[in-house]
């Protein structure tokens, strides 16, 4: 049976300035997940925002708060983040010495564990943890920055981690330039959560978000149709 797709807003592309309305008006313009993007300017090049904004805007919703960790060390955080209501915290396996340990803090701390890499690290180096595994993120764009361009190679990366996994309840989640052009690429390829920044929040009103979001699922669910 297939799954329908989930789609994940980043708020990196909303209005700063009025976050929590923003969220509002993505859930009720459609969206399944709110991605949270959190950025250290060190293992990244930039700075987002950290535990003490996702607690004062995990109120405005009763969506799943998706956070991705683009810090490094991220295990010192991990309670932090999953005190102020992250229901999925994701680490980078770039950014962690021991994953294994971090996705087991994590799952400790009663959150479900994702692991996400970058465009150019192999899929290998999560094959021993993927019982540790509720999500995996793919990057197909390298992180720090929203509004990049797509890195189209990473699409045979998406089906060959959807071989890897089996059967196993795993979701397998895309961050970086999903656009109703591309989400079909990765979809029939395997990924069921997309991640959309500029592509949801461009035009900066709800009947906007409400258009590209229902854009961006028929893309998605079309592929999968005709892929199955």
């Amino acid at each position: 049976m297939t799954r329908r797709t989930i789609i994940a807003p980043s708020v990196l592309s909303a209005d700063f300035s009025r976050l929590g309305e923003e969220i509002e008006a993505v859930e009720r313009a459609g969206a399944d997940w709110i991605h949270l993007d959190v950025m250290d300017g060190h293992f990244v090049p930039n700075i987002t925002f950290g535990p003490a904004v996702i607690k004062a805007v995990r109120d405005r919703t009763d969506k799943v708060f998706d956070c991705h960790l683009m810090i490094a060390p991220c295990d010192p955080y991990l309670a932090a983040f999953a005190d102020a209501g992250c229901d999925i915290i994701t680490v980078h396996a770039e950014a962690t010495q021991h994953l294994d340990r971090s996705l087991q803090a994590i799952r400790d701390l009663g959150k479900r564990a994702g692991v996400s890499l970058n465009p150019s690290t192999p899929e290998s180096v999560i094959e021993y943890v993927l019982d540790r595994l509720d999500l995996i993120l793919l990057m197909t764009v390298n992180p720090g920055f929203g509004g990049q361009a797509f890195i189209g190679p990473v699409v045979e990366k998406v089906s060959r981690v959807k071989s890897m996994i089996g059967s196993r309840p795993i979701d397998i989640e895309v961050d970086g330039g999903v656009t109703p052009e591309t989400a079909p690429l990765v979809s029939a390829a395997g990924a069921n959560v997309l991640v959309a920044g500029s592509a949801v929040f461009k035009g900066g009103s709800e009947d906007q978000y409400r258009e590209n979001i229902r854009a961006i699922r028929e893309a998605s669910d079309g592929a999968v149709r005709t892929a199955a």
